[in-house]
């Protein structure tokens, strides 16, 4: 069975890729574990179930709400896991509905079964027919990744779990704690505590995302704080114990022991391909069962691709889908034409969201840079929704104007963002925010007070550097007078 793709995984990656090769007229073959599982982590246990949850969060607790019709707003006044999953089925079940019909209606194969090379080009099947072998000129290894699972951690799915086990939870725990601040751990946490669980996060680094900016995550930390988070920065985790059905302690290597109702252990991802015999294609996996990728998305066997997380950073569904699209231009030729910046969405309580370069690479970097920064509280459409502790930064280059990067933080940061992404993406420069009309009342409207906030702070710098060069001209006239008077002087005495 000869494909002119076979894509192994269908997730976000796989999944564009393998609309991206039908339109090409190409032969695809797309194999997946299980019917129930297309759509891979991203639909069944990552993103889409994990901002479902957040959604229904929002909703009961009255989140949005609470500055406008006060903390007594509340849809429901005890919350059960039950309520937070009730809308999971359908968006999954939708979600499904769409992968499958463009799969069918762009003449994709798809095998259902377990996936193992048999060689660089074969790729056996076990389907419930039997094995299936099926050739392919190139293949794409999209199978992405799971939760990290040390052996010396009792994992219970109840007491102590990771990031795919708490969508099964049975109940709210009265407290947490999570062992990891990454990505993951962060949008978790905020979310119990919102919902008034007692939770503490543990991390072994001494800073939250640090590929975020500082100001940014510091705004994150201090309304995580108000809801009575707890951070311990800088402790390594060295054992988990549960110590009744109910209770978890966590001994760090400072001598802390930490006492808890649940652990939720969220350190690191590794991919998903254990059964995937790679040592058949001439593939090795780092020791996280990653596949290491050129530019071009080639593994070190030219006609096999890896794309999503399985090649591990950035590990955005967003930016996976992209990846997919890019493995098939280049593996059939065709241009491939897309932005170099992406855009990051964390999706904590307060959403956040980023493009380009931060305050602190700039710094390092020597880039002149200046800020501009509107806050929602200036906002009318934050006094509206209530959300009055949000804020947008446009950073830009002092020189040319050009933008350099735009960092938010509140209600719609994640959507708000892509105005800048599309200025960025062209060059443009802060001015055209000063200049631009946009709809009254919105959140979009920051760019424009955030625009005129950062000019403002070069006209005052113009200001300045014209005052400070009158100052030196004047000093420079009475310095060359002085010098003439001295010259007449010495000629009169001569």
């Amino acid at each position: 069975m000869k494909y002119d793709l076979v894509i192994i995984g269908s997730g976000p990656a796989g999944h564009k890729a393998a609309i991206a090769a039908s339109k090409l007229g190409k032969r695809v073959a797309i194999i997946e574990r299980n019917f129930r599982g297309m759509g891979g982590v991203c639909l069944h246990k990552g993103t889409i179930p994990s901002k479902t949850m957040r959604e229904a969060i929002l909703y009961l607790t009255g989140y949005r709400h609470r500055d406008v019709y006060s903390k007594q707003y509340r849809k429901k006044r005890r919350i059960t896991m039950q309520d937070l999953r009730l809308k999971l089925a359908s968006v999954a079940e939708n979600e499904l509905d769409v992968i499958h019909d463009q799969l069918e209606r762009n003449g994709v194969e798809v095998f259902i079964g377990e996936a193992r090379f048999a060689s660089p080009h074969d790729v056996e099947v076990d389907c419930e027919t039997g094995r299936k072998k099926l050739y392919g000129e190139y293949i794409l290894v999209a199978t992405g990744t799971k939760p990290s699972r040390p052996s010396h951690i009792p994992f219970d799915g109840k007491t102590i779990f990771d990031s795919d086990e708490i969508l099964d939870l049975k109940q709210i725990p009265r407290s947490m704690i999570v062992v990891g601040g990454g990505v993951i751990g962060i949008e978790y946490a905020i979310m119990f505590a919102t919902l008034g669980v007692e939770v503490t996060v543990l991390d072994g680094r001494e800073r939250l995302l640090e590929f975020c900016d500082q100001e940014i995550i510091d705004a994150l930390i201090h309304h995580a704080r108000s809801l009575g988070m707890v951070f311990r920065m800088g402790e390594e985790v060295v054992g988990i114990e549960r110590f009744s059905d109910k209770m978890a302690a966590v001994q760090t290597e400072s001598g802390k022991r930490l006492v808890a109702d649940s652990v939720l252990y969220t350190v690191g991802r590794v991919g998903d391909a254990d059964e995937l015999n790679f040592q058949a294609a001439g593939l090795e996996p780092d020791e996280r069962g990653r596949l290491w990728c050129n530019e071009e998305h080639q593994t070190w066997v030219p006609h096999i691709y890896g794309a999503g997380d399985i090649v591990g950073f950035p590990a955005l569904a967003s930016v996976s889908m992209e990846q997919g699209r890019r493995v098939v231009c280049n593996a059939f030729n065709e241009p491939f034409e897309a932005f170099d910046i992406m855009p990051y969405g964390l999706f904590t309580i307060p959403e956040i969201s980023m493009i380009g370069k931060t305050e602190q690479q700039l710094t390092e970097e020597h880039v002149p840079y200046e800020v501009g920064a509107a806050r929602y509280r200036e906002i009318a459409r934050g006094q509206i929704s209530g959300d009055t502790e949000g804020m947008l930064k446009i950073l830009f280059h002092r020189e040319t104007l050009r933008i350099l990067g735009i960092h938010a933080i509140g209600e719609s940061a994640t959507e708000i963002v892509h105005i800048g992404q599309t200025v960025m993406s062209f060059g443009g420069t802060i001015e055209y925010f000063r200049n631009a009309v946009f709809n009254y009342p919105t959140m979009a409207e920051c760019y424009k007070v955030a625009a005129f906030d950062g000019l403002e702070k070069m006209s005052l710098d113009r200001l300045f550097e014209e005052a400070r060069l009158t100052k030196a001209n004047a000093e420079q006239s009475a310095e060359d007078k002085s010098q003439t008077e001295l010259d007449e002087q010495e000629t009169i005495e001569v």
